[in-house]
C-alpha cells in the first residue's frame, strides 16, 4: 500500500520526468540530470528560502542580550535555562523547528530524485524489467536502454577515471568535485550557533558529512555523484544570489560561534 502511494505520487512522475527530458534533450542523460535537478530545485525554492528566514530569526535571537543574560543567569541549570528560552520563543514568536519542516518536506522529494536516477540506469534484464512497470504509457519502450554516456564517464558504474600511464591509478574528479561542493554548501546553509555545543556539532557537519557523501559517490554509480555535484553548485549558487552569505566564514577551516 505505502510502495504504491510513493511511487505513483513521488516516483513514477520523477522516472517519466527524467525520461521526457532524456527523449528531448539529445538522449544524453547526464544533462536529464542536471536540468531535473535543477526543475526541482527551482520547485522547492519558497521551502528552502522559508527555511533560511526560519534560521536567520534563531540566529539573530541566539545573539540577542536577552538570549545571553539567561545563559549566565541561569548557569549550571540547563532544565532552568531551556524553559525561559522556550518562554522568549514564544514571546518573540519564533518557532524553534520553523527550520526543520521545510526540509523534512524536501527530503521525501530528495529521495524521489535519487531513487529516479538509479532506476533509470537499469543496465541488467532485470533492472529494465523494473524500469519499464515505473514508465507511462506515452513513453517510448525504445528509450530503454538509455545512453548512459556523459563526456567520458559512464554514469551507470562506480567513476573510475584512469590518469595517464605515468600515474597508474584512476582519480575519481567527481568525487572531489561531491567532497569539495558539499564541504562549501554545509558551511554556507549551516548558520553559526550561539552555543558552544551546537557550534561543535555544525563544525563536525561540515568536515565530516562532505567526506560521507564522497564515499557514496565513489562507491555507486557516477550517474549518482554527478547529481550530488548538480545539487550542490544548486544550493551554492541560490544561497549566493540571496547575497546573505559570509565568503570568509564559508572558506574558513573555523567557524565562528
Amino acid at each position: 500500500m505505502l510502495d504504491a502511494i510513493w511511487n505513483n505520487l513521488i516516483l513514477n512522475p520523477m522516472v517519466n520526468s527524467l525520461l521526457l527530458i532524456y527523449q528531448y534533450l539529445f538522449h544524453n542523460f547526464g544533462l536529464a540530470i542536471i536540468v531535473l535537478t535543477a526543475l526541482i530545485r527551482l520547485i522547492t525554492m519558497p521551502l528552502t528560502l522559508r527555511q533560511q528566514r526560519s534560521m536567520e530569526k534563531m540566529q539573530e535571537m541566539q545573539g540577542s542580550k536577552r538570549w545571553k543574560d539567561i545563559e549566565k543567569k541561569f548557569k549550571g541549570d540547563k532544565p532552568k535555562i531551556q524553559q525561559e528560552q522556550m518562554k522568549l520563543y514564544r514571546e518573540l514568536g519564533v518557532n524553534p523547528f520553523g527550520g526543520c519542516l521545510p526540509l523534512l518536506l524536501q527530503f521525501p522529494i530528495i529521495i524521489g530524485l535519487y531513487q529516479s536516477i538509479t532506476s533509470a540506469l537499469a543496465t541488467a534484464p532485470l533492472q529494465l524489467l523494473s524500469l519499464s512497470k515505473h514508465m507511462y504509457p506515452f513513453i517510448p519502450a525504445a528509450l530503454i536502454p538509455l545512453n548512459n554516456r556523459f563526456l567520458w564517464w559512464d554514469l551507470s558504474l562506480p567513476e573510475r577515471v584512469v590518469a595517464p600511464e605515468v600515474l597508474g591509478f584512476g582519480i575519481p574528479l567527481l568525487t572531489i568535485l561531491v567532497v569539495a561542493t558539499s564541504y562549501l554548501q554545509t558551511k554556507m546553509t549551516t548558520p553559526p550557533s550561539a552555543d558552544s555545543q551546537g557550534a561543535q556539532m555544525s563544525k563536525m557537519m561540515s568536515l565530516y558529512m562532505p567526506f560521507l557523501f564522497g564515499f557514496f559517490a565513489y562507491s555507486y554509480a557516477a550517474g549518482l555523484a554527478l547529481y550530488f555535484v548538480a545539487t550542490n553548485v544548486m544550493t551554492i549558487a541560490q544561497y549566493a544570489a540571496l547575497g546573505k552569505v559570509n565568503w570568509r566564514q564559508v572558506l574558513s577551516l573555523r567557524r565562528a560561534s
